[in-house]
Parts: structure tokens; C-alpha cells; sequence
């Protein structure tokens, strides 16, 4: 079987610590493969371990004597709602905004406070409060101004509020600035230690831990905690905050309540995205084939848990729906569906937002495919630039974040992707690796930008079209002080190995009770040395994904798996024999729930030989297109014919490729240069200058003809000519 291309990727694996995982596996009663994951999150003691598996057993310090402001912020509000004062929120177009904006909403207008909100325009005026939306609440009359997921960096709009004699209440979660703004009361849980169970909150538990002390404090916290609490656990994972300490606590509750939400909106929106809770007691089975290959039989069904969503239902189906308004349409759809009791309300703002996911989707798709064609032309620039720039003059600036986080994973380079404004700027997203800090790359170009942004793995930027140039060459000399030529691949982080025989419905109820994944608690990711491809197909629009049927030998047995492969269409087939990097999936099929794999990394196994077929040569680079017109090789110079060399060869030279080493030289053929790339298997690629076709094999009389142009051969040769060109 030939195989045109194969993922060029590292591999990060956890080591194993085979006595402390069997002693803690035994005390627990839990799978050793379990015990490694939970030592890979630092969760290395029993204690640590079981309040991890328990976290209503946590033991939370009051909000009031965390932040400093609390008593404050309570206090105003309290006053502002007795007095029937104008209270209003700022909030942000994100899901993370648009959630904490209605949350703070619900809450306040329960207690009784006479409420209303802005969100400013992501096209015309960007993120976070300013001086329009101040005057603004001036004119109408507003007493106290509650910032919600933004704030923390307005100096001037706040200041501009407080001379106009209106309140300010700050919450917040971004890093701090130099300077504070002068907000009556700040709460921010980076002003909290970095040991404070509550320092990762987002902007949305901010405004919950605000809205449940306020309700405590008016005798009414009993009536608002669950749909509060639904809110929350909706934001928090949607911004992809950290799910560990008060997170994973309140997003477990929340992720139990979801499914029989009291939020009309959100009741509509789980049937507009299709999600279906398993009904109680829905059985579990290992996913193996009907007829299992050699008798392997299938382990015991086991039931499920209780119903109740996933991290994964929100972040790829609510979160989406609820982003995509943010990022193209009206935040007020959002507000409105989060907020209302009106069936008719919300079944319409549900289906506007979506149809807003729908052209978000369509949006994104028909960017990244401009982007990869921009892209695939400085595919052969990227080692040496270590970063990757993109830029069009229409694509919609709402999008182009996703776009840059999927050109990170098919590329492994950090990504800085733009699109042009109105008076010749242009505006832009970054997304990295995490041996890149975005925001320092940003702070590095400081004097060539507008405006700029972000944290370590993602960030946003505007500039002065004339700047794209040197910006781009600030970037370059940036990423070559930060990353090395071995960090320029996706990274693939494993957590621990399995033999397909442990894979069971015990291993993955075990895993499921991990829950919640998120940031600083990764879904598991395992891998499974010498696994065979029984069976692959093309599934999905145009073949952009693989449907596997996997077999491994376990024992005089073969254990078989089911296993679906994102966006790998390309990389069809894969080879017959490779090591696999995976997540376990549940996979629901007339009423029949299996446990399959979702690939996310593959490698050649070790001591496997790579196959004799031409992909050998050109092993791990996914495809990329030769400039047009040509492809052919070029005409090296030629060195002189003397007596020590009378045919005028370029002396042999090892190089390598896609970490695979090769040797070539270039040879006088009847006056015609010849370029000869051997590899480790002593199979000669030759083909001549200006040609097209070329010889492949270990000798000319059995060697095949093949198209140098197809692009695995071409960059390949790219490589060849580059490792020669100095010893001419």
C-alpha cells in the first residue's frame, strides 16, 4: 500500500512511575492507567486524589474574605436596588461576557433592581467599556455601572465615570495593568494569591460569586442559585477556563443540572444543537466488532451514571452557537435568550443564533481554505521562520481566530492571522504553541502596532498597513530567539500506554469520572504501540475525516477497535502498521453505547522498516503544492571538470529530512546533470534537470517511473538542492 503523506508530529509521553501507580492504584481500588493520569496533573498523594474525584468535599473559603471588595460591591448594589436606582452592566461580546451579562441580569432584576446593559460593537469599537457607552449611561440616567468580563484596563472611561458622578464596579479576570483603574470597587481574582482556589475564575464566576453573595446578603439565595448556576458553568467552560479548584467544583454541579435546565433558552438550545442526556441505566459495552476477530469476547456492559452533560456538549455544540452571535451578530440575541420566559422568544432567538453558527461554520471554512492556500506557499519558509503569517483584505475579523487555532494544529507553528479595516489598518488574531508567549511576541512589536493583546497562547493585534512587513520580520527574529527547529511540529502529549485488551467499559467509567476536562485537566490521551489498520474509508464532506477498524495483538488473540480520525482526510491511506495516539469516545448507535478511539497522533512504530514505496522518502510532511509553472529540478551550477573529478559530480552529501536522514549528489549523465537521492534503505530517487519525471527504486532496470512535481517529492528534492548548493 502507498501512502502519499503522513502526519509529521512530536510526541510528549509522561513517565510512567510503575510503584507509586501501583501502590496508590491498590489503596484506591482504581486501573493503574487511571492512577498515572491523575500523577500526570499533580494529583500525586490519596488526599489530593480523592478530593479530586470529590470536589463537593472541598473546603471553600468565603468570597467575602477572598476579595477585598466584595463587602463593597454588595453594598452598592443593595443600595442601588432599595433606592431604585439605575443600575447598568457593560458587558462583552464573547460567550464568557454575554453569560456574565446575563447572569448579573437575572440576578438583579429578581431582587428587585431596576437594570439595563450595553455590549459594545466588536466591528467598530472593540473590546471593553469606553467613553461612548460612559456618556451614554450619563444621559440615560444611570447610577452605578457594573463592567462584567472587562474593566480592569479602562483607566480613562472609568475616570470619565467617576467625574461624572456615577459608581463603578469592576469585575473582572484579565491581567492586571500598571495602573488600576479608579472603580468605587474592584473584583478580580488576579489580585488574589496564586494559591486562592478562586484565582481562576473567569468573568462569568466573578459575576456569579457577586450575584449569590448579593441574593445571600438579601435573604434570596435559594431562588436564583441553579440558574445562576447554570450560567456559570455554561461561561466558564465556554472561555475555557482553568477546571481545577472552585471551577471544577461549581461546573460539576452545574454540568448536573443542565440537562433539566431551568433556563427556557437554554432548554431550546440544547434541542436546536441535537443534544441528547443518555436516559438512566443506558448500557455501556467495549467496542469491539460484532465478530470479534480470534474470540476476543466483549467485557460486561456497564451502566451509565446519572444523565448529565459534558464539557464537550458545551464546548462544541452550546458554546459555538452562543459564540457565533458574538463574533458576527447581534450580543443582544444572546442577552435575550438567556434571559427571557417567553417560549416564542426563545425558540426564535435560538434559531437566529443557529443560523449564525451555520455562516460562522461556512465562514470558517471557506477562510481556512484561502488561509492553507496562502499558507502551503511558505510551507518550505517555515523552519526557518518558525511563524506563520496570513493575511487577506476580506475575510471577516470575527472568524479568524478559529481559523488561526486549526492552521496551529495542521502546521505546529504559532499563527498570526489578519484581515484588512476600513483607513488602510489591519486587524488581527494570534494563536501558539506552548513554547510561544503570544503576548510577548505582541509586546515585541510594540512601536509597529495600534493596539495589541492577549496571554500566552492567544492574542489580538491592529496595525498600520505600511507596518505588515516589518511585523512580520519582528515576528520571524522572535520566534528564532523562542522556538527551536525540533518545537516547529505538533505537539502530541500522551499520557500513559494501553493495550487494546484493557480498554473496557470499567477503564472508561474510571476516565469519565475525571470529568470535567478543561484547561489544567486535559482529557486523557493514551497510545498503543504496533496496532494494525484493518479497515479505513474517507467518511464525512469531501473525505475530510478517516473511519478506522483497528486490531491489536493481545496475547494469541486480536482485540478489535473502532476509531474515527478529524480532518486526516488527506493523509489517506495511512499505513498498514503504526503506533497511535488517542482519546477514549463514546459512540451511541441504536440504543447500543461503545467505547471507540478519536486518533489524534500517529508515528512509525519502532523497529517496523518503513515501507518500500515511494512515500519512504518523504515521510511525515503533510502536502504542499510546487510554485507554478514547473516542479522540474533545477539546474545546479556545475562544478569544474577536473582531473581529481573529470565528470564534473558534486560530491555526496548527507542531509536530512522531515527527521529521516538521506544522502544525494549530482552526477554528469551524457552532459546532463542528474540529481540522485538515496535513503536508509538504499532506494535512489534520480531524475535529471528539467524533467519532470524521475526513477525510483534500487536499480534503473527495475525502477519505477514517478512525478517528481507531486509534492512530497518535490519538497523533497528542495531539500536535496538546499543541502548542496553550499558545497558547490
Amino acid at each position: 500500500m502507498s501512502h502519499p503523506s503522513f502526519p509529521q508530529q512530536r510526541w510528549h509521553i509522561h513517565p510512567s512511575d510503575g510503584d507509586r501507580v501501583r501502590h496508590l492504584s491498590q489503596d484506591l481500588q482504581i486501573l493503574a492507567p487511571v492512577v498515572q493520569v491523575l500523577f500526570n496533573r499533580g494529583l500525586d498523594s490519596l488526599e489530593a486524589v480523592q478530593t479530586f474525584l470529590d470536589p463537593d468535599s472541598l473546603v471553600l473559603p468565603s468570597p467575602l474574605t477572598e476579595f477585598e471588595d466584595l463587602a463593597i460591591s454588595v453594598e452598592l448594589l443593595a443600595t442601588a436596588i432599595a433606592q431604585q436606582q439605575t443600575i447598568a452592566i457593560c458587558g462583552d461580546y464573547d460567550a464568557d461576557g454575554m453569560t456574565s451579562t446575563a447572569l448579573l441580569l437575572r440576578a438583579l432584576r429578581f431582587l428587585g433592581g431596576q437594570v439595563d446593559y450595553a455590549i459594545p460593537s466588536r466591528m467598530q469599537e472593540g473590546y471593553g467599556i469606553n467613553s461612548r457607552i460612559v456618556e451614554d449611561f450619563h444621559q440615560e440616567g444611570v447610577s452605578l455601572i457594573l463592567t462584567v468580563d472587562n474593566g480592569i484596563a479602562a483607566y480613562d472611561p472609568i475616570a470619565r465615570a467617576r467625574e461624572l458622578g456615577l459608581g463603578v464596579i469592576v469585575t473582572d479576570h484579565h491581567d492586571l495593568p500598571p495602573k488600576l483603574p479608579p472603580a468605587n470597587a474592584i473584583l478580580n481574582p488576579k489580585l488574589l494569591p496564586e494559591t486562592s482556589l478562586y484565582r481562576g475564575l473567569a468573568g462569568v464566576g466573578v459575576a456569579y460569586i457577586l450575584a449569590l453573595t448579593l441574593a445571600q446578603h438579601l435573604g434570596q439565595s435559594e431562588a436564583v442559585m441553579k440558574p445562576l448556576l447554570e450560567l456559570f458553568t455554561l461561561g466558564t467552560i465556554a472561555d475555557l477556563a482553568p477546571l481545577t479548584g472552585v471551577n471544577r467544583c461549581w461546573v460539576k454541579r452545574g454540568l448536573a443540572l443542565l440537562p433539566d435546565s431551568q433556563l427556557l433558552g437554554v432548554q431550546v438550545l440544547l434541542e436546536e444543537a441535537g443534544i441528547k442526556t443518555p436516559a438512566p441505566g443506558q448500557q455501556l459495552d467495549l467496542a469491539v466488532t460484532d465478530q470479534p476477530v480470534m474470540g476476543q469476547p466483549a467485557s460486561p456492559p456497564t451502566a451509565s451514571a446519572s444523565p448529565t452533560l459534558k464539557p464537550e456538549d458545551i464546548g462544541f455544540r452550546l458554546g459555538p452557537r452562543i459564540n457565533a452571535i458574538g463574533r458576527i451578530g447581534d450580543p443582544q440575541v444572546v442577552i435575550e435568550l438567556l434571559t427571557t420566559d417567553d417560549p416564542l422568544v426563545a425558540r426564535q432567538r435560538a434559531k437566529e443564533c443557529e443560523a449564525a453558527n451555520q455562516q460562522r461554520r461556512q465562514l470558517c471554512e471557506d477562510i481556512e481554505q484561502e488561509a492553507i492556500a496562502l499558507a502551503e506557499e511558505q510551507r518550505s519558509h517555515l523552519a526557518d521562520r518558525r511563524i506563520l503569517l496570513v493575511v487577506s483584505p476580506h475575510w471577516h475579523h470575527g472568524v479568524i481566530g478559529i481559523v488561526a487555532s486549526r492552521l496551529v494544529e495542521r502546521y505546529g507553528v504559532p499563527v498570526f492571522i489578519a484581515t484588512g479595516e476600513e483607513g488602510g489598518q489591519i486587524r488581527g488574531s494570534a494563536r501558539g504553541i506552548p513554547e510561544f508567549h503570544v503576548a510577548q511576541a505582541l509586546d515585541y512589536c510594540t512601536d509597529l502596532l495600534l493596539k495589541h493583546g492577549g496571554h500566552q497562547a492567544a492574542g489580538g493585534f491592529s496595525l498600520p498597513q505600511e507596518n505588515l512587513e516589518a511585523f512580520h520580520q519582528r515576528l520571524i527574529g522572535f520566534a528564532r530567539q523562542s522556538l527551536t527547529l525540533d518545537h516547529v511540529k505538533p505537539l502530541v502529549t500522551v499520557d500513559a500506554a494501553l493495550s487494546f485488551d484493557q480498554i473496557n467499559g470499567e477503564l472508561y467509567g474510571q476516565i469519565d469520572a475525571l470529568h470535567p476536562w478543561g484547561i489544567a485537566n486535559p482529557e486523557p490521551v493514551f497510545w498503543s504501540p504496533q496496532v494494525r489498520i484493518l479497515e479505513q474509508r474517507k467518511i464525512g464532506k469531501e473525505g475530510h475525516h478517516l473511519k478506522l477498524t483497528l486490531g491489536m495483538a493481545t496475547g494469541p488473540q486480536m482485540t478489535i477497535l473502532k476509531a474515527v480520525v478529524w480532518r486526516w482526510g488527506e493523509y489517506f491511506p495511512l499505513p498498514d502498521t503504526i503506533d497511535i495516539a488517542y482519546r477514549l469516545r463514546e459512540n451511541t448507535w441504536k440504543g447500543r453505547v461503545t467505547v471507540e478511539l478519536e486518533l489524534l497522533g500517529v508515528r512509525w512504530p519502532d523497529g517496523v522498516a518503513v515501507p518500500q514505496s515511494p512515500p519512504d522518502l518523504v515521510v511525515g510532511v503533510p502536502p504542499s503544492k510546487p510554485p507554478s509553472p514547473g516542479g522540474s529540478v533545477p539546474l545546479l551550477p556545475r562544478p569544474p571538470q577536473t582531473e581529481d573529478n573529470p565528470g564534473g559530480t558534486i560530491a555526496t552529501v548527507a542531509f536530512t529530512f522531515s527527521d529521516r536522514p538521506y544522502s544525494c549528489a549530482v552526477y554528469d549523465c551524457n552532459g546532463i546533470q542528474e540529481l540522485r537521492i538515496r535513503n536508509g534503505q538504499g532506494q535512489v530517487l534520480a531524475v535529471q534537470a528539467g524533467q519532470t519525471t524521475g526513477l525510483l527504486g534500487h536499480d534503473r532496470a527495475t525502477a519505477q517511473t514517478i512525478n517528481v512535481q507531486e509534492p512530497f517529492f518535490y519538497n523533497l528534492i528542495q531539500g536535496a538542492v538546499a543541502a548542496l548548493k553550499p558545497h558547490l
